[in-house]
């Protein structure tokens, strides 16, 4: 079948097996898309059974995901199988419960380190014992599964941003764009991985996004942002080990630039991700050198009509407040504010 609409994949059709969905971004379109495709099954003489195709709809369900003009989000049947699954009791079921939940991945931020004490367990020559970290796992992964977002479906504009972060524990990348989340991605470290210094697991992270999402990003433009700063020059450093030089050659294929993106930008996210329940009072109680750093980066918090905790801040290079300090301490600026008459 993908032979067969070859010339029309990923431009309005998408094939599955014997499963086709057809999509455009208007009614005029997708009259024509349908026309294509129909008449495209009737010269190879490929059938399909009109009870089981829709038509003209709005919202589709395919492949476990629900689609919509919005984004995607995950099927809700599926949801209930996750919200109904009892709890492992061998490396089987542990397996199986994982391969479910690993298939929306991109839905959830941090998959790998949450996942990762359950993942532990299905190594080879590791005793089965369900830990508290086990327990609270699995109930993790559960609770953001079934509260998983909308993610958005990128549009033909090509301008992509990518925040890519790394520790000891995996790394882990965002694609955005226009704001809007595309997907997430993460995973654990290799055994050898863990020897690598902090520079090399940062550019690990920008590697392991542009392999993976490498369908969105070869030949569009692309702004990478990573909180370690020598990886904004890594193109002009002149002494590169072997597996360096190799990620700058994939790098290069990109039409992308990395850009330093100070950890104290990601005070509010860190901060709320760590405890996304929480109340603005809950704060004022109980975290009180952590408002007071919130509002010296001039951020403001509220709560929205469904209780969720929301933060704003705007970003501002540093560097510009420095200039502006020093200004009045530069003599040559003051004579020429003097001379201007100001």
């Amino acid at each position: 079948m993908n032979r067969v609409f070859r010339l029309y994949l990923d431009r309005f059709v998408i094939v599955f097996i014997d499963d086709i969905l057809v999509y455009s971004k208007s009614e005029e379109l997708h009259v024509k898309h349908l026309n294509i495709v129909l008449e495209t099954l009737r010269l190879h003489q490929l059938y399909a059974k009109f009870s089981k195709c829709e038509f003209w709809l709005d919202q589709v369900t395919f492949l476990g995901h629900v689609i919509t003009a919005g984004g995607v989000s995950v099927d809700p049947q599926k949801v209930e199988a996750v919200l109904n699954w009892e709890r492992p009791t061998n490396v089987t079921e542990i397996r199986s419960f994982l391969g479910l939940a690993g298939y929306y991945r991109r839905f959830v931020q941090n998959f790998s380190r949450i996942a990762a004490p359950l993942t532990k367990l299905t190594r080879k020559g590791v005793r089965f014992v369900w830990s508290e970290n086990c327990e609270q796992s699995f109930q993790e992964l559960k609770s953001r599964l079934t509260s998983a977002p909308i993610l958005s479906l990128p549009d033909d504009s090509g301008e992509y941003v990518i925040y890519s972060d790394a520790s000891r524990q995996g790394l882990g990348c965002v694609l955005m764009q226009h704001g809007n989340v595309i997907a997430y991605a993460s995973r654990q470290l290799k055994p050898h991985e863990l020897n690598y210094p902090t520079h090399d697991l940062e550019l690990a992270a920008i590697v392991l996004a542009l392999k993976l999402w490498r369908h969105y990003l070869y030949g569009a433009r692309c702004q990478i942002f990573t909180d370690h700063k020598s990886l904004k020059y890594v193109f002009t450093q002149p002494n590169l080990n072997l597996r360096q030089r190799r990620w700058m050659e994939l790098i290069e294929d990109y039409d992308c630039t990395i850009e330093y993106h100070p950890g104290k930008a990601n005070v509010v996210a860190d901060a709320l991700s760590r405890n996304p329940s929480v109340t603005l009072s809950y704060l004022r109680a109980t975290r009180v050198p952590l408002l007071s750093e919130l509002r010296s980066t001039g951020v403001e918090l509220s709560v929205d009509e469904v209780g969720t905790l929301v933060a704003s801040f705007h970003v501002r290079p540093a560097f510009i407040d420095k200039i502006r300090e020093n200004q009045p301490l530069d003599p040559r600026i003051e004579g020429i504010k003097e001379g201007m008459g100001h």
